[in-house]
């Protein structure tokens, strides 16, 4: 007796999807219509979000992040270097951002994303700017030795608000990051020190045991799509794919601005958006470095 109520629902689904796809736009208004979007959340409700650090057990410093099915992996690896005749007493960061094919159906094998080099310079501008690294912190023998701290984030599903989720994979992986225990050997070259060497003090000891490295500044962002009287928080792949204005508003733990980015566009006729959008923002900061923390807590107690 229920099959035709079961195939009433199936033909039902399938109108809805066929709609879904043909009208796109369409659809998305009569949800906003109703104030709630096609996954259900609230206009201004981000996603459910998760850190995981130490996800590679072979970095210095890694951590696994989702923010809905937006998933990002971040891991880095230290090495030593000559650091440059400009900045002696100073290490490096290097950050790139990867999109595999298996993240996305537009990223094609073999062909680097469109959206690699822009977060990637969106992301060291970021880091760069908020002044959360004390590059001097990265130096171990002034003008002649140097960390190279090589951040890679490798975005393993691309479901919207690429770079959020990235920058809080890096600032989660950056606070993860164990600096490895060198030493100077008998030809001057700083070497990786092992716990027997530690103990057997055989070498010019540079850092006597792995630190932590001090974050001064933790920078977090949230990006909002605009349409129409509508501001959308955390935006999924097909909601970025309807609307053109995108707002990515960086703040760090203070509430200090750091960026705003948008890219492209309508101009917006209303400072009143841009001030909803930072509000947002800095609810969204507090509640991820509350994520952060205690991922960090937990770490502490393994």
């Amino acid at each position: 007796m229920s099959l035709p109520n079961a195939t009433e629902d199936l033909s039902s689904e399938m109108e809805v999807d066929a709609f879904r796809r043909l009208f796109p736009l369409r659809y998305f208004e009569r949800h906003l219509a109703e104030s709630i979007r096609p996954d259900g959340r609230p206009l201004k409700e981000a996603r459910e979000t998760s850190i995981f650090l130490g996800a590679v057990a072979s970095a210095n410093g890694s951590a696994l992040v989702k923010i809905g099915s937006t998933t990002m992996l971040t891991a880095i690896k230290m090495e030593v270097m000559t650091p440059s005749l400009e900045s002696p007493d100073e290490g490096c960061l290097a950050i790139d951002f990867h999109m595999p094919s298996i993240c996305s159906p537009i990223v094609r094998p073999g062909r680097p994303a469109e959206a690699e080099p822009v977060v990637s310079k969106q992301l060291s501008d970021t880091i760069s700017s908020s002044g959360m690294i004390d590059l001097k912190e990265l130096s171990l023998v002034g003008g002649k030795a140097a960390w190279m701290a090589y951040l890679d984030i490798y975005c393993l599903d691309a479901d919207g608000a690429l770079f959020d989720a990235a920058l809080l994979s890096a600032v989660a992986a950056l606070s993860h990051l164990q600096i490895p225990a060198v030493a100077m050997n008998d030809d001057g070259k700083i070497v990786l020190m092992s716990e027997e060497d530690g103990q057997k003090q055989a070498k010019e000891q540079v850092n006597k045991e792995k630190r932590k490295l001090t974050l001064k500044s933790i920078p977090l962002s949230l990006t909002c799509i605009l349409h129409k009287n509508y501001i959308l928080a955390d935006p999924t792949a097909e909601e970025e794919s309807i609307i053109e204005t995108h707002v990515t508003i960086v703040l760090d733990t203070s509430g200090q601005l750091i960026s705003l980015y948008k890219p492209g566009g309508p101009v917006l006729a209303f400072t009143s958006a841009i001030q909803d959008c930072v509000a947002l923002t800095r609810q969204r900061v507090k509640e991820l470095k509350s994520f952060l923390d205690q991922a960090n807590s937990a770490m502490e107690f393994e």
